[in-house]
């Protein structure tokens, strides 16, 4: 085959596949956000779609190192593709924003910890019970004083904080609720803030 055929051909045959992988593109780009907060559906990292909050995973600690360093943690036990965690998301996000660096926060997914054996106390395997989302809370001494499934309320996490941490709540407590601001995003709103 002459060089100028072929150079016409590879040529043609350039910019065929270029206008298939444009309107390929573009036929993607075109069609609708399929992420639901109510699907157990995988959309990504829930913390960072529904909470607005990427910062929490990975966990910045284990669990044995936590517990090593005599810390107060709160383990958080999700999955990326749970209603039910991805909706549990912002109260996360919230203990994050209230507690900063009095506690540490140990957001884990669970498909690790399924079908294996446990390794003792410092194994999140170890209290994890089969259901998410599931909150543990730790006190220095590393006691369990607080062990909850599902959508627990925000207001019982931080009791149970406070007494692990010792710090006192506001008088009369908190009150949250969880508010929607899209179809995707919900934020806690407290009515007071924790003081340090």
């Amino acid at each position: 085959m002459p060089t100028s055929l072929r150079s016409l051909l590879q040529g043609l045959l350039t910019s065929a596949l270029g206008v298939l992988l444009a309107a390929g593109l573009w036929g993607l780009a075109s069609q609708p956000a399929q992420a639901s907060l109510t699907s157990n559906s995988y959309d990504g990292n829930i913390y960072a779609l529904y909470a607005g909050n990427g910062s929490l995973v990975p966990p910045r600690s284990s669990l044995a190192q936590a517990l090593s360093d005599h810390r107060t943690t709160v383990v958080i036990y999700y999955l990326d593709d749970d209603a039910a965690s991805k909706q549990f998301s912002a109260v996360v996000s919230e203990l994050q924003r209230v507690w900063l660096n009095n506690i540490e926060l140990i957001p884990l997914v669970t498909d690790p910890l399924q079908n294996r054996g446990d390794a003792g106390p410092s194994d999140p395997a170890h209290y994890w019970r089969g259901q998410v989302p599931q909150v543990v809370v730790f006190n220095t001494e590393g006691r369990v004083v607080f062990d909850e499934q599902g959508l627990v309320d925000v207001d019982a996490i931080n009791a149970a904080v406070s007494q692990a941490t010792g710090i006192p709540l506001p008088e009369g407590g908190t009150r949250s609720s969880t508010e929607s601001f899209n179809e995707l995003n919900s934020e806690v709103v407290s009515s007071q803030g924790i003081s340090r």
